[in-house]
């Protein structure tokens, strides 16, 4: 049953509060403010909620408890499988809680971020949680101004004064290059993410460059590509740097997508990867490990980083204490598709 106005909201708490056998202020508690009852409690709530089909509503619990249980996320696609992985353990997390999940895109345009931003405000959100920390200049003072809690996913920047959960990107892709490196090459080239507005590309493209500097290392700026996240733009990428009179022996790849259309053109073109060609991606697709070659890697774990995201946003809001920078691990996956460079182009 469908209870929309204030005298059949509390007609059916009672309805609720008597075929469980507790109090109406036990269901109210229940309903707003879970954590405050005991699991076995909110058990006998939760089955008389269903057995009764009643929908609790949200506007009479939000001027109940001043919260809508629900948080907003803004990710620059839904294209990218990592978001899309990421939303989707952050929507399994927020739904065990008892939240909902707003989400909405920006196509990397800091000004639709802001807008969207304000819509989820307007909407009653009690929290964001934001991709990276590339934003526009009034998106923090729109969220101080509103009291509105937020935390950046995908980064670690211990260093800044906001809360953010995530990889250290630049020292991930430093892993990746040095990971050539160790193998023999000097002659490595960069198919990178598009780097505006994406500081976790431009953190990764700062990694890369570190790792082949220290090495000493030169990279022509004919060797560093940046594309859009694309099957398409990263063969065209490939198709260049290959065709090159001087080309690298490896590519080091800004994320997984990228890499799978490195080694789609290598091998149209007829080069043996990683005979001819190494091939190191960033992220760790599913499809990466399936691979002919299979692909050599970073792993970032992309589940546990959303919802941790989560978990802040949610602790913070019932009072609790937090981590405000949280660092998640990474990890070098090493696969088919590196190995020492052919001795004739060393």
């Amino acid at each position: 049953m469908r209870l929309t106005s204030a005298k059949s909201v509390k007609q059916g708490i009672r309805a609720v509060a008597a075929r469980a056998g507790v109090s109406t202020a036990s269901v109210s508690r229940a309903l707003n403010n879970p954590d405050a009852v005991s699991p076995s409690l909110r058990a006998r709530i939760e089955q008389a909620i269903e057995a009764l089909g009643y929908i609790p509503h949200a506007p009479a619990r939000i001027l109940s408890s001043r919260r809508s249980r629900t948080l907003g996320a803004i990710v620059p696609t839904i294209d990218n499988t990592m978001f899309a992985r990421g939303i989707a353990s952050l929507q399994q997390y927020l739904s065990s809680v008892g939240y909902m999940l707003f989400l909405t895109t920006s196509g990397y345009d800091l000004d639709v971020e802001l807008q969207q931003a304000r819509n989820l405000i307007s909407r009653g959100v009690d929290g964001l949680v934001l991709r990276g920390d590339c934003h526009h200049d009034g998106l923090r003072k729109l969220l101080a101004d509103n009291a509105v809690p937020f935390i950046n996913v995908g980064i670690y920047q211990p260093d800044r004064p906001y809360p953010c959960v995530g990889t250290d990107n630049e020292a991930a892709a430093h892993r990746a290059a040095a990971h050539v490196i160790e193998l023999g090459h000097r002659r490595i080239g960069i198919v990178s993410a598009l780097q505006r507005n994406n500081d976790r590309a431009s953190a990764r493209v700062a990694g890369f460059r570190r790792a082949l500097s220290e090495s000493g290392i030169e990279l022509p700026p004919q060797w560093h590509v940046e594309v859009p996240y694309t099957l398409d733009d990263a063969r065209e990428a490939a198709r260049y740097l290959l065709n090159l009179k001087d080309r690298p022996t490896a590519v080091v790849c800004g994320n997984d997508v990228i890499a799978y259309g490195v080694l789609l053109e290598a091998e149209r073109d007829g080069f043996s990867v990683p005979r001819d060609l190494s091939v190191v991606g960033f992220d760790d697709l599913d499809w990466s490990r399936h691979l002919r070659p299979s692909l050599t890697t970073i792993h970032v774990p992309t589940g546990e980083t959303w919802q941790r995201a989560g978990e802040y946003l949610v602790r913070s809001l019932a009072g609790e204490q937090t981590i405000m920078h949280r660092e998640i691990d990474f990890s070098l996956v090493v696969r088919e598709s590196t190995a020492p460079p052919p001795k004739s182009l060393k």
